[in-house]
């Protein structure tokens, strides 16, 4: 292969990774499930409160009665790129200087959870919701000095350059209570996966497949996997939960199996999450969680990109190029305060590790991995004996990633900026 292909694909691939930025928030996985779970900062493994507690811990569905919880979030990233002035003339490519911001600013997240108490020691539910996302469209060619001249055009950037990807889970969670104490839930789980490519033409100068890279319109991948539950309500005021989500066994995009490793393998990474809710007053809980994401365990995610350029490895192959994203482990806090009868008011933090190592910042143009830390807000007004109404909104504060392409194709740096707000509201049915 032509070496100037080989240095200009590679840092088309490296540069992207540091002026494309999508929506997320832990990696791509949300900081939690259902209103009142995200109003206390996504804590909440032993604290079950709405029919979304089977997407923490299938175990806590036995304690939140007969109901449905119908709601949405609206989803707000701020996201842009500043590419320096400090690229080195042609035959080095660059990104033309300057900040841009990515369009498409709100997103409209729905989720829908039932839960019936077969008896005293069972329950049924069913969940649907959104498991992860990421949007980006720069309405520019971004990469238009990354081909050689001449070149022909399927390896010319077009415009608007970006991503789209969304993933929907649906789950069946079934708790049991085994005596006073403890309870284990199992909640089977079948995904479904939608991703598109557009402008990343550069790319192809480095796949194993040139032709599945980029512009290929919307492909689809369904999967499946598990994820099982404990809570133990150890004292009247002390209660503790884990869970474990195995991965998520996916089938390729094989439109795309010339841009992600393993021919267009792109898994769900398995979590666990532990922790603990305490009673402080009658009217006051206090919550903690931990969670640990293993995103390595997914090539397409835990693949070096830094090191495969440099060892020649090509997109879509087994050792492919990667996001280079670490394991993961998050911190959640949360209070909740039963103001009244018909007012619960909630408050929660989280901070995670950072996905990712400064070396490995360079590829991740699906890489949702700048905010690290959140700030969350709730409450729960009850209507009547049987509806509620539930609020909460999380911020996201700004976080910004440097880098840098390799220094083999020229020294320009630049950095990705994003914050995000997202304020989410939903109905409950009470209907024991």
């Amino acid at each position: 292969m032509d070496q100037r292909w080989i240095a200009r694909a590679a840092s088309a691939i490296a540069l992207l990774g540091v002026f494309g930025v999508a929506q997320a928030t832990n990696g791509y996985s949300p900081t939690g499930f259902g209103t009142a779970n995200k109003g206390l900062g996504g804590a909440g493994v032993a604290l079950p409160q709405d029919a979304m507690a089977g997407a923490t811990n299938p175990a806590g569905m036995l304690y939140v009665g007969d109901r449905v919880d119908l709601g949405a979030a609206l989803f707000n990233p701020n996201r842009s790129f500043t590419a320096d002035g400090n690229f080195q003339s042609p035959p080095y490519p660059y990104v033309p200087p300057g900040t841009e911001d990515s369009r498409n600013d709100y997103f409209l997240i729905p989720h829908f959870g039932w839960n019936k108490r077969i008896d005293e020691v069972s329950s049924i539910g069913v969940l649907v919701g959104a498991n992860g996302g990421m949007n980006t469209e720069y309405d520019d060619d971004i990469w238009r000095n990354f081909t050689p001249p001449g070149a022909p055009p399927q390896f010319v950037a077009t415009a608007p350059t970006g991503v789209d990807f969304s993933q929907l889970f649906l789950g069946v969670p079934y708790a049991r209570k085994l005596n006073e104490r403890h309870t284990v839930g199992i909640m089977p789980i079948v995904a479904v996966q939608r991703f598109k490519a557009e402008g990343l033409e550069p790319f192809r100068g480095l796949s194993v497949d040139p032709t599945k890279v980029t512009n290929n319109g919307h492909d689809y991948s369904w999967g499946y996997g598990i994820r099982v539950g404990w809570l133990g309500q150890l004292t009247d005021r002390l209660a503790l939960g884990a869970s474990a989500q195995s991965r998520l066994y996916m089938t390729e995009f094989d439109d795309y199996a010339g841009l992600f490793a393993e021919q267009g393998d792109f898994d769900v990474p398995p979590t666990v999450t532990a922790g603990l809710s305490f009673k402080a007053t009658p009217d006051v809980t206090l919550i903690l969680d931990w969670q640990r994401i293993f995103y390595s365990d997914v090539d397409a995610l835990g693949n070096s990109n830094n090191s495969a350029i440099l060892s020649g490895n090509l997109l879509g192959a087994d050792d492919g190029l990667g996001f280079g994203w670490n394991d993961i482990d998050i911190i959640k806090l949360g209070v909740q305060w039963e103001y009244s009868p018909k007012l619960t008011l909630r408050a929660g933090a989280s901070h995670a590790d950072q996905l990712f190592d400064n070396g490995e910042s360079l590829f991740n143009v699906l890489a949702p991995a700048t905010v690290r830390t959140h700030a969350s807000l709730g409450m729960t007004y009850r209507l009547d004996k049987s509806s509620a109404i539930s609020l909460a909104y999380t911020r996201a504060f700004e976080e910004k990633i440097k880098g840098q392409n390799p220094n083999f194709t020229g020294p320009q740096t630049g950095s990705v900026q994003m914050d995000q707000h997202e304020l989410e509201v939903s109905w409950t049915w009470l209907f024991d």
